[in-house]
């Protein structure tokens, strides 16, 4: 069963998401909020697997709530509910660590699928829409060794790779490697920098000039 905790400031959004969810037989609701901090306290106390997060709120806005329930123990995945598919905002969630965002306009089934997919561990941004989303908001940077320097040369090049919006099978073919040495890779890059998912990893590697703006894919 797919625990799900509801995050917005608008009672009806709210209603509306609970009641396409709670039909499914494989999702349950298990709790409401109405700001971040009450979404911090919530996640804490109910341990739901997919936390749906507005990101304009008051109080607490989506974008510290998603860096602090993501942080929890265990964490939560966030799925990012916004009104824009370009927003700053939904790029700073990316940083805070969320692992999708969705239209709040979206049919029901692709809300239904997207819980679904964040779940179980995936994300919903595709290479061409995280390229174009950071590439859009990232802060020019120079070139920074010192956020990579744990990094193997093999593990900045398979950086450099995922920030391309790179597969696992792409990342292996591409460096004539098995699949599972190129997610072995991914894994150590993730444990070394600290973070969450692919997507950050992929924001990192623009911030640090490892991968710039308008770098061929």
């Amino acid at each position: 069963m797919i625990r799900v905790l509801l995050v917005d400031d608008q009672s009806l959004l709210r209603t509306g998401f609970r009641m396409v969810l709670s039909a499914e037989p494989d999702i349950e609701v298990v709790g409401e909020a109405a700001d971040g901090r009450e979404a911090v306290e919530q996640a804490r106390d109910l341990k739901p697997d997919v936390v749906l997060m507005d990101i304009r709120m008051p109080e607490l806005d989506g974008i510290e709530a998603t860096r602090r329930v993501t942080a929890l123990d265990p964490p939560a995945r966030v799925l990012v509910l916004t009104t824009f598919d370009l927003d700053e905002y939904v790029y700073e969630s990316l940083r805070a660590g969320a692992s999708a965002f969705l239209l709040k306009d979206a049919p029901e089934q692709q809300l239904v699928a997207a819980v679904r997919v964040v779940a179980d561990g995936g994300s919903l941004f595709s290479p061409s829409v995280t390229r174009r989303l950071i590439e859009q908001f990232v802060r020019p940077a120079s070139p920074s060794d010192a956020a990579l320097e744990e990094l193997t040369p093999r593990e900045q090049e398979v950086l450099r790779l995922v920030a391309r919006g790179r597969s696992n099978a792409d990342i292996a073919a591409e460096l004539v490697v098995s699949e599972h040495t190129a997610k072995t890779h991914v894994a150590s890059i993730l444990q070394k920098l600290d973070l969450r998912n692919r997507v950050q990893a992929v924001v990192l590697a623009y911030e640090t000039g490892l991968v710039r703006p308008g770098d061929p894919a």
